[in-house]
C-alpha cells in the first residue's frame, strides 16, 4: 500500500468510451484507456483492506490489493505474475467482466470503488507491451492425453492449467475459430478478436492443440474420443436459447440473438454471406426482446448496421437507479445497468410481455405486447399480473435475447451421461460426470453465467482431471 491516503485525495476516474458519433460507424473497441500515470494513481486508491471484500467477491479469488500496489509502483511484470496466478485470461475479464470485485469494494459504500477491472486490463496489456508475456511450455511431458470439448473460457482455462502440468491437451471446437462465445458471441466493439487470437496463439505456442470445425458426436463419435484419451472434459457451454412460442413465431425476420451476433463477427472476420441469408438491421425498426447483456450487444450491433430505431423490452420491472436497499453492499446490487450500446440510442421499456408477432406477406411487421405488473409474494418471490393493456410495437427485425436454458443434449445422450433437472451436465464435487474419465466445466454444468465463473470452473475441473490421470500411474 504505497499511498495510504490516496483514496481520500484521488477520485475515481474511468477511461470512458469513444465519442458516440464516431464509434457507431465501426466495430472497434468502444472503451478507451488512461495514460500510465493516471492508471497508477487509480491503482493507488486501493486501501489494502483488512478484509478484502474484492477478493471475497471474485469467483477466481483474485488478489486485487497485491497487484494494485504493484501497478501503482510501476512493477507491471510482478503485477501480471500475481494477477495471472489466479486469472488465466485477464485480458478477457478486464474487458467484459461485470466486476463483482468493484461492487464489493469498500469504497463503493461512497460510490467511488477502485477501478479494478480497468486496472486489470491495463496490467495485462502493459505486460504484453513490455514483452513479459511469452510462451512458456512445460519443461517435460507426462504422456497423459486429455481432450477438452469446447474452446470457450471454461475449456480454455481447463486446457491451459492441464498443459502447465505437462499433459498433452487437445481442444475440439465445433466452429471454425477457437474461443467459443469469446470469439463469435461477443461483439468486436466490446472484445477485439485480435485480443482473443493473441491468447490462442500463445496457448498453441505452449503446446495446446486446437482442432476446429469438429463437432463431437457428429464429425467424430464421442466413444472414439474416450478410447483415444485418458480423460475428457466437456465444456460446451449452454447454447440452447430460450424461445418464445407465441403466434407468428414462424414469420421471417425473427431471430435468436446469437444468430445476429455470430454472423456479424464472421463478416467482420472477412466471411461473405448471400444477401438472402444475411441478418441486417439496415433501414429497419428493431425490437430486442430481453434486457440482459446479450440484448445490449444486439442493440449496439443493430445501430452499427444502420437501424432506424431500436427498442429493447424486458418483462421484469425496471431496477432502481444508483442504489437498491434490497441488495446492500457488499452483495451484487440489482440496479439499472446502462451499457455503451444503450448510450448510442435505444428506447428501453419494462413490464412488457410478448403476446404475438404480427406479419405481412410472411414477414414480421410488429409485435403485440401487454403491460404486466409485479408484486412480492408472502415467500419473497414475484407474482405477475396481466393488466390487459396491449399495444403494438412496429418492427421489421425481432431479436430474441431471453437467455439460455441448457446445453445441447446430443453429446450427453450419446454417452448416456446424467443431467440435472435443468438438463445441465450432472457432476460431483470432483467435476466428474456419471461416466468415469469424463468431466465437466463451465456453463454446461452450471448453466449460463459469467465468463469469470466459467474460468473458475475450468480451473477446478483441471485440478480434478490432473489428480485423476496422475493416479493412473500409481
Amino acid at each position: 500500500m504505497g499511498n495510504p491516503k490516496a483514496f481520500l485525495t484521488i477520485n475515481r476516474k474511468e477511461a470512458g468510451y469513444r465519442p458516440v458519433h464516431e464509434r457507431i460507424y465501426d466495430y472497434s473497441e468502444v472503451e478507451q484507456t488512461l495514460n500510465i500515470e493516471d492508471r497508477k494513481l487509480q491503482a493507488s486508491r486501493c486501501m489494502d483492506c483488512g478484509v478484502p471484500f474484492c477478493h471475497w467477491a471474485c469467483p477466481l479469488g483474485n488478489r486485487q490489493p497485491e497487484w494494485q500496489d504493484l501497478a501503482y509502483k510501476g512493477k507491471w511484470k510482478e503485477a501480471y505474475e500475481i494477477l495471472s496466478s489466479t486469472d488465466d485470461f485477464p485480458e478477457f475479464t478486464g474487458r467484459i467482466c461485470p466486476a463483482l470485485c468493484e461492487k464489493s469494494c469498500v469504497l463503493n459504500l461512497h460510490e467511488q470503488p477502485v477501478t479494478i477491472r480497468e486496472n486489470e486490463a491495463a496490467i495485462v496489456e502493459r505486460a504484453f507491451a513490455e514483452g513479459h508475456i511469452v510462451p512458456c511450455p512445460p519443461s517435460k511431458r507426462t504422456g497423459k492425453r486429455i481432450a477438452v470439448i469446447g474452446s470457450g473460457p471454461a475449456g480454455l482455462a481447463c486446457a491451459n492449467r492441464l498443459n502447465r502440468k505437462g499433459h498433452d491437451v487437445t481442444v475440439y471446437e465445433k466452429d471454425e475459430y477457437p474461443g467459443g462465445l469469446l470469439r463469435l458471441g461477443i461483439p468486436d466493439f466490446k472484445l477485439s478478436k485480435k485480443v482473443v487470437e493473441r491468447r490462442i496463439a500463445l496457448l498453441q505456442a505452449e503446446g495446446i492443440t486446437f482442432k476446429t470445425s469438429v463437432c463431437i458426436g457428429r464429425d467424430m463419435k464421442a466413444a472414439d474420443l474416450l478410447a483415444r484419451y485418458d480423460a475428457v472434459c466437456i465444456a460446451i457451454g449452454s447454447g440452447t436459447a430460450r424461445d418464445l412460442q407465441v403466434e407468428g413465431r414462424d414469420l421471417k425476420g425473427i431471430h435468436f440473438a446469437l444468430e445476429l451476433l455470430k454472423q456479424q463477427n464472421r463478416i467482420n472476420a472477412g466471411a461473405a454471406f448471400p444477401s438472402r441469408s444475411q441478418i441486417s438491421a439496415k433501414g429497419k425498426r428493431v425490437l430486442v426482446i430481453g434486457g440482459g447483456d446479450t440484448g445490449s450487444d444486439c442493440v449496439g450491433t443493430s445501430i452499427r448496421q444502420g437501424a432506424v430505431h431500436v427498442t429493447q423490452i424486458e418483462i421484469m420491472p425496471q431496477p432502481p437507479v444508483g442504489h437498491n436497499p434490497e441488495t446492500p453492499w457488499p452483495a451484487w446490487p440489482n440496479i439499472l445497468k446502462t451499457s455503451s450500446s444503450h448510450e448510442e440510442g435505444c428506447e428501453r421499456r419494462w413490464n412488457l410481455d410478448t403476446v404475438r408477432f404480427i406479419g405481412e406477406g410472411g414477414k414480421v411487421k410488429g409485435v403485440e405486447v401487454e403491460r404486466v405488473e409485479w408484486s412480492r409474494s408472502d415467500t419473497g418471490g414475484w407474482n405477475m399480473r396481466r393488466t390487459g393493456e396491449k399495444e403494438t410495437i412496429a418492427a421489421e427485425l425481432v431479436l430474441l435475447s431471453m437467455g439460455f436454458v441448457h446445453p445441447a443434449q446430443d453429446l450427453f445422450r450419446e454417452l448416456k451421461l446424467e443431467t440435472d433437472r435443468r438438463k445441465n451436465l450432472q457432476t460431483d464435487a470432483r467435476s466428474c460426470s456419471s461416466l468415469e474419465g469424463v468431466f465437466g466445466a463451465g456453463d454446461a454444468v452450471n448453466g449460463a453465467s459469467l465468463v469469470v465463473r466459467a474460468i473458475a470452473s475450468g480451473q477446478a475441473a483441471a485440478r480434478h482431471i490432473d489428480r485423476y490421470v496422475s493416479s493412473k500411474n500409481k
